[in-house]
């Protein structure tokens, strides 16, 4: 996370001890954190007008090339952004941080902290974990389409070079996933300015156009947009499946708000980034104008004079990229939060920077999203093929925001209905329209990332729900503690030294402890049970972390608390544990594991066929000696085997 606190003077306008004023020092510090999401935000949506433009007219439903559809189209694009990107996601969902954080799990952990004594909750936690496996699906598709798309501009140059395009992408894809263990965080420092040149370049090439045929701003009028739903609705409907694709990205605005901070992400769009689109998209329309057919093989490149379109497919190749690295960023940072709340299995996380704590890496998504994304490009062939895949996921992500944002307004904010409900009405017009448009693209290749999330989201609940089986079934077999501490102090040897206990659930006896009584007949002089929780805020401040409460006879239950976006360090936590003796230390402590084996049965509880993926899930989860960084030559593992 980026910090954005700025050391200055207390006083505005006093000066420092390097002779800057404060007012100046925190206005580098906000235009720093501009271009900064202008790098990384913005990637997705910035490298739409490669293909969105294009595909209304040359897509799977081709679309009359005139005035008024060009004019119409354009006015969509326009009042989409408008009204999804700028006023919903910008202006409205944007104000539901968690503590700072964004994205669909951030904020359906706040609305799940809220309402979790109704009866409806389970249904918005469903809804909030299928938005985050079609996130998945869209984060395999974006890399493909984007650096194919831009590769293809080779071809508008010069169309001897056609056949280069196809593995030219894959070896950009397959160096752009292998870089991603070495870190980018260095290399992150020159995505601002790159998307900066980018926009500055689209937004120039636009302008020229514009200024040719300047009867193109008339698409700013909503009129146009109307008349093409009245003059043709089934085209107009169709079209929709394209013009989606000028707001795909926009989710990662709210994602990436506890990155950058709600101020400079508006700023950039408001300010920067959507009239840099515009421009492009105007420049785009107004080029058909002129050349019609001539220019719909790519309206982007052909924007360009012949000398400068091949630096402009070096440049959106760039930008491609950096639009690919966010997306695959930002599904390891989703990744990491499934696990903390509780959907996934633990995973290898590994730290690519040792100063930035989002900077991680987890292996098996980098590797499962690059075959899949290369098998996409290898499939598909063409950004045009691929785009019918593309949407569906967005669309799906979007519509089921609005049913997040409902919830929020009316259950959180307490907004009055008559506020709310025109809005709302008008979000889910738009983008119901945009879901339902895509969904014709199911034959065509949008089935890809419904299978995709589908398959996501079994595997996503199946964990959730195996997890809440197995807890039961131990707590079901659990002692109470009193009882034990009050039979085993007295019956057991005691030996030296302390011996921590890992445990799911913060009552009962841990079934590692039981163990070890039965097979080694000791008990230490000093115990503790530790269960670590995630709570529903991304970070928990150290001052609430630890939760201590003595079981007398040397027996003490600890409870170490961690946001979603903080990994647990359990050794680092216990240094700071006062209350239960003489302070931990790691060669006088060993820590037991409790390592469940699952036997599939018919009890009541979930399908066998779900019991045995989750098995396997279980059996391929990363150990929780190293998920929680526990000393490796002071862990202790104790098998048991649970029926759920």
């Amino acid at each position: 996370m980026v910090d954005t606190t700025v050391n200055g003077p207390a006083h505005p306008g006093e000066e420092d001890e390097h002779g800057h004023s404060h007012g100046h020092t925190k206005q580098k510090a906000t235009v720093k954190l501009v271009v900064g999401a202008i790098g990384i935000v913005f990637g997705d949506i910035g490298t739409s007008p490669l293909y969105a433009f294009r595909e209304t007219f040359a897509g799977h439903h081709h679309l009359a090339l005139d005035a008024d559809h060009i004019l119409g189209v354009i006015s969509l694009m326009f009042w989409s952004m408008m009204l999804v990107v700028t006023l919903k996601y910008v202006t409205i969902i944007m104000r539901a941080d968690n503590k700072g954080e964004g994205g669909s799990l951030a904020l359906l952990a706040l609305i799940n902290g809220q309402t979790k004594t109704q009866i409806w909750s389970r249904g918005i936690i469903l809804l909030g974990v299928f938005a985050t496996a079609l996130f998945y699906g869209d984060s395999m598709i974006t890399p493909a389409v984007s650096v194919l798309s831009a590769v293809e501009g080779l071809a508008v140059y010069n169309s001897s070079l056609k056949p280069v395009i196809l593995p030219a992408a894959v070896v950009i894809l397959l160096g752009l996933f292998w870089i991603q263990g070495l870190g980018t965080n260095r290399v992150a420092t020159l995505f601002g300015p790159i998307m900066l040149l980018y926009f500055v370049t689209i937004a120039t090439l636009g302008v020229i156009s514009v200024a040719q045929t300047p009867g193109i701003l008339y698409a700013f009028n909503p009129y146009w947009a109307v008349m093409f739903f009245v003059t043709d609705p089934l085209p107009a409907f169709l079209a929709l499946g394209a013009v989606v694709l000028a707001v795909t990205g926009a989710e990662a605005l709210y994602a990436d708000m506890g990155h950058f901070g709600r101020s400079p992400i508006r700023v950039s769009w408001l300010i920067f980034v959507l009239p840099a689109l515009m421009m492009n998209y105007m420049g785009q329309g107004a080029l058909l104008f002129r050349e019609g057919a001539a220019a719909l093989e790519s309206p982007f490149y052909h924007l360009a004079p012949q000398w400068a379109q091949l630096p402009l497919v070096g440049l959106a190749t760039m930008a491609a990229i950096i639009a690919s690295q966010a997306v695959i960023s930002g599904a390891f940072s989703v990744t990491q939060q499934a696990i903390q709340l509780g959907f996934m299995p633990r995973l290898r996380i590994a730290h690519t920077s040792a100063s930035t704590a989002g900077q991680i890496y987890i292996p098996l998504i980098n590797w499962g999203l690059m075959v899949m994304v290369i098998l996409l490009v290898l499939v598909f062939q063409t950004s045009s093929n691929l785009t019918a895949a593309y949407g569906i996921a967005v669309t799906g992500a979007m519509f089921i925001d609005n049913l997040l944002l409902t919830v929020l307004l009316y259950r959180l904010w307490k907004w009055r209905w008559y506020y709310a409900a025109p809005l709302l009405a008008v979000f889910f017009l738009v983008d119901g329209a945009y879901l339902a448009a895509n969904f014709t693209k199911v034959p065509d290749g949008g089935w890809f990332p419904l299978l995709i999330g589908f398959v996501i989201f079994t595997l996503l609940t199946t964990w959730s729900r195996g997890r809440r089986l197995v807890q039961d079934r131990l707590r079901e077999a659990a002692m109470p503690i009193p009882v034990f501490v009050a039979s085993a102090a007295n019956s057991a040897v005691r030996v030296p030294g302390t011996a921590v206990f890992m445990t799911s659930t913060s009552n009962g006896v841990p079934h590692a402890l039981l163990h070890n009584l039965k097979h080694n007949k000791v008990l230490h002089e000093r115990v503790i049970l530790l269960t670590v929780k995630i709570r529903d805020v991304p970070v928990v401040e150290d001052d609430g972390r630890c939760k201590l409460e003595d079981l007398g006879r040397g027996f003490f239950r600890l409870v170490l608390q961690y946001g979603f976006m903080q990994e647990p360090d359990v050794p680092a936590a216990l240094k700071n544990v006062s209350g239960c003796g003489q302070a931990f230390k790691m060669m006088d402590t060993s820590f037991f594991l409790a390592r469940q084996t699952l036997l599939p049965s018919a009890n009541p509880g979930m399908p066998l066929w779900r019991e045995k993926i989750f098995a396997w899930m279980l059996r391929n989860a990363e150990s929780a000696m190293e998920f929680f960084r526990l000393p490796t030559n002071r862990v202790v593992e104790l098998g048991s085997q649970v029926e759920i």
